[in-house]
């Protein structure tokens, strides 16, 4: 049965970014191997695309984003994701830094929302996202960026329990190894979420009145 994007993105869309930053999948990014997936998928252009449909159609940006302070305070290191970017020698996110910023592909636009956290590793997880979403009548979400192996995936479960609808575009998203993410949404996300593609998301966002 086709998926009718045009009918989920009403009454309410909005379009979310997951840790796009300079200092996350930039060249000084901590997990290497998530580095290279974003430049060799090209997902960055696509992604691009989407949100300047999104902003086009008047449909909102938000931008979910890691902080850290200068003295570590905040981050309890209870997991390996957390010890490995901490021990990877890469420059901290530290709000305000260039390695904190929006990747300069995404903007972000004058209208965007960055919805900042410093611990935890989904975006709804104690930020303001929720509150943001509701207060825009949003109903469906579309997620971009990275990464299907965590933050992606739990931006999703915690997204459908607070009952949005979710939109996955399958080639605006990456996981490590590739394999991985395209099992992760061949097996488990496309119960969650409604998995299409950036091109098919531009269309509906481009049929929606601004």
């Amino acid at each position: 049965m086709p998926i009718d994007l045009e009918a989920l993105f009403r009454p309410g869309v909005a379009v979310v970014t997951v840790e796009c930053q300079r200092g996350v999948i930039g060249p000084q990014g901590p997990l290497p191997a998530l580095v290279e997936a974003v430049r060799e998928s090209g997902i960055v252009p696509r992604a691009a695309r989407v949100l300047d449909a999104a902003r086009r159609a008047g449909a909102p940006v938000l931008h979910g984003t890691v902080h850290r302070r200068p003295d570590g305070g905040g981050v309890t290191m209870n997991c390996r994701l957390f010890t490995a970017t901490a021990k990877s020698g890469a420059p901290p996110l530290l709000a305000g830094s260039e390695q904190a910023r929006i990747i300069e592909e995404f903007g972000p636009g004058d209208l965007d929302y960055e919805v900042p956290r410093h611990h935890g590793v989904s975006l709804f997880h104690d930020t303001e996202l929720d509150a943001i979403l509701r207060s825009l009548d949003v109903r469906t979400v579309v997620l971009l960026g990275v990464s299907l192996n965590i933050a992606i995936t739990g931006t999703t479960i915690e997204a459908v329990n607070r009952g949005y609808h979710v939109v996955i575009p399958e080639d605006g998203v990456i996981g490590t190894p590739a394999g991985y993410g395209e099992a992760m949404l061949r097996n488990s996300l496309r119960l969650l979420a409604t998995v299409t593609s950036c091109e098919a998301v531009v269309q509906a966002l481009s049929a929606r009145p601004a």
